[in-house]
């Protein structure tokens, strides 16, 4: 089994299914090292900081599970889930400047090595590069890319500012979610069926499992920044806390603090300085017997379910099948 095929797909007992994207990761792989190649000597060593640390290539594994519907082996299907990685990758390097997020797959965060203003401009020359490749592919690839941009953006907006004081927080939180993650997991979905040549009805089925798939994903990675050994993820636990990021296991228990002493002596806890590791231990170790982070386990996992069923209009077959295991799996990870 090739190691590019993320642990999502590994439950999957298909096997001609699963040479069939492991062929497709393959010729992925290969174009994002043409991809994030450079002329320029210092773009060329930082663009590929975070693409050879590793990663689960799990939207462009989404890609081309996709266009399995219908011709996976058409170059547009590659292209585009080179864009989404680019795409990706891009974020990261912005998102982790703006946490201040000292690790990223086991490496230094960009921004940690060359300084914020380097992480940044490199993560606006990988949005470049999926912008000249997604050109390649025409208007309908650009015009869903533009508007993935801008929920992109407008997710990462909403989490900085906040809810108003009007917004049911976590409401709030899972629209940003949405925005931030899901709508780039659904594009991956969606440019599987779009340049597969397969049914066009599969494609709203497809974008309404991707977008909660990307919402159960990152819950789950709310937990998981608890959970974490520091170790098994490659991601410092609390890194989220300490940046004061929003998580829904610190959402429930400032819901649940209203009423309970106990919560908001924890949110005190919480909202004071954990620049020390000491502190910021003691925290994580208090939210990790904490209901609130067992409840937000449960609300992952539920919405890992709604994805899998979103696929009801779907063909019975080893590829719904898939797509389903795909969904469970997302939130069955410590990484």
């Amino acid at each position: 089994m090739s190691p590019l095929l993320p642990k999502q797909l590994r439950k999957v007992t298909d096997r001609a299914l699963l040479k069939s994207v492991e062929a497709g990761l393959e010729k992925v792989e290969a174009a994002l090292q043409l991809a994030v190649a450079h002329t320029d000597p210092i773009a060329n060593v930082t663009a590929r900081h975070l693409l050879e640390a590793g990663g689960k290539r799990l939207r462009p594994s989404l890609v081309l599970l996709a266009a399995q519907f219908g011709n996976p082996n058409l170059p547009e299907v590659i292209d585009s889930a080179v864009v989404v990685e680019l795409t990706h990758l891009a974020t990261l390097y912005h998102d982790d400047v703006m946490d201040g997020a000292p690790m990223r797959r086991g490496v230094a965060t960009a921004h940690e090595i060359w300084g914020n203003n380097v992480a940044i401009l490199t993560g606006d020359l990988l949005f470049a590069r999926a912008s000249q490749v997604v050109s390649r592919l025409g208007e309908r690839a650009l015009s869903l890319q533009a508007d993935t941009f801008e929920r992109l953006c407008l997710g990462q907006l909403h989490e900085t500012v906040g809810p108003s004081e009007t917004e049911d927080p976590i409401a709030h939180y899972v629209q940003v979610l949405a925005d931030k993650t899901g709508s780039l997991i659904a594009a991956s979905a969606e440019l599987g069926i779009m340049f597969s040549g397969a049914p066009t009805e599969y494609r709203e089925p497809l974008r309404i499992f991707g977008e909660k798939i990307g919402v159960a994903f990152q819950l789950i990675d709310d937990v998981i920044d608890i959970y974490s050994d520091g170790v098994t993820s490659g991601k410092t636990p609390g890194t989220d806390l300490r940046a004061g990021v929003p998580t829904l296991p610190v959402l429930l228990l400032r819901e649940q603090a209203k009423t309970d002493p106990a919560a908001a002596e924890l949110i005190a806890k919480i909202d004071a300085d954990l620049e020390s590791d000491e502190a910021l231990a003691e925290v994580v170790a208090e939210l990790r017997v904490h209901p609130v982070t067992a409840a937000a386990n449960v609300e992952a996992r539920r919405w890992a379910t709604d994805a899998a069923a979103a696929l009801a209009p779907l063909p019975n077959g080893p590829i719904k099948s898939a797509l389903e295991t795909f969904a469970l799996a997302v939130v069955d990870r410590e990484e």
